[in-house]
């Protein structure tokens, strides 16, 4: 038996005072447990018991080693079950990395930190590509198809970009009616701030026209800011659907072409894989999945 177990046996038979009933008792010969008490007497280089044909008594070195015996059984049950409340109530610390996308994200994160006060959030927010396990984090969303087999994942939900402008900015400056139209307007582009590279505008060509030149007026790593700009009547800006629907709906911003407009993303949760996923993940996981597009379908 092993050093734990072999004190498990000690214990049991100096409380019974019978290799009988702790062989009983843990479903073994009473052999087998005079050999294991044996085995710590050979390894202590004392002897523990002083054994009769009617009976076994504690020895004083075997009295000293009992009190000790069941300090350090106490402490591992005391261990086991604060790793078992640890496991199946959420609470410490959960480090995330999330996109660039406050307005969506943020009411989400502090409904969960509201619903789970006792966990602790490290936010990293940021567009570029991290390494989930090597920079040791717990979880993360990202858009695109996840393609990473040392990660699990589940679908947040979709989004499509438009192009928005603000009516202020239209009544100045004419609304484009096809893409060769944004030649002659002010457009403002997201710059991806781990390439420095435009984001495209998922335009749809027209047949036998050029592609239409983007002029920047303003060029941001933040999605927010352009937003901003365009609500102040400044360009033309290409946001997600769930960023602008709101100010679309109260009149703010106005959608534009979006017959040429071609475009379909989705977000992602993605964790390191494991079997016993921390009650602290899983909740996060589930509140995310559950919140963040709730009137979207997903499998």
């Amino acid at each position: 038996m092993d050093s734990l177990g072999s004190i498990s046996v000690f214990v049991l038979v100096a409380e019974t005072r019978s290799f009988t009933d702790a062989g009983r008792v843990l479903g073994v010969s009473s052999s087998a447990v005079g050999k294991s008490i044996a085995r710590i007497e050979e390894r202590l280089g004392v002897r523990l018991f002083h054994r009769s044909t009617r009976s076994i008594t504690l020895t004083g070195e075997g009295a000293l080693f009992l009190e000790r015996s069941r300090r350090i059984l106490a402490e591992v049950e005391a261990a086991e079950q604060e790793l078992t409340q640890a496991a199946a109530t959420p609470r410490g610390k959960l480090r995330i990395s999330l996109p660039q996308v406050r307005g969506l994200l943020m009411p989400v994160l502090t409904d969960f930190m509201r619903a789970y006060p006792d966990i602790e959030l490290d936010v990293d927010f940021s567009d570029r590509m991290v390494d989930v396990i090597e920079e040791g984090f717990d979880a993360v969303v990202r858009t695109g198809k996840p393609e990473d087999s040392r990660l699990m994942a589940r679908l947040l939900g979709h989004f499509s970009l438009v192009l928005v402008g603000s009516p202020d900015y239209f009544a100045q400056h004419g609304v484009p009616l096809g893409p060769q139209d944004l030649n002659e307007h002010a457009c403002l582009r997201h710059k991806f701030c781990a390439t420095g590279k435009l984001e495209a505008w998922p335009l749809r060509p027209e047949p036998g026209t050029p592609e239409p030149i983007l002029r920047a007026s303003l060029v941001s790593t933040t999605i927010e800011s352009l937003m901003h700009v365009a609500h102040e009547g400044l360009g033309i800006a290409c946001l997600p659907d769930f960023m602008v629907r709101e100010s679309v709906e109260q009149g703010r911003l106005q959608r534009v072409l979006d017959d040429y407009v071609e475009h379909s993303g989705s977000f992602w949760m993605l964790w390191p894989s494991s079997r016993h996923a921390s009650a602290k993940l899983r909740v996060f996981i589930d509140h995310m999945c559950d919140q963040l597009f709730p009137a979207d379908t997903v499998p």
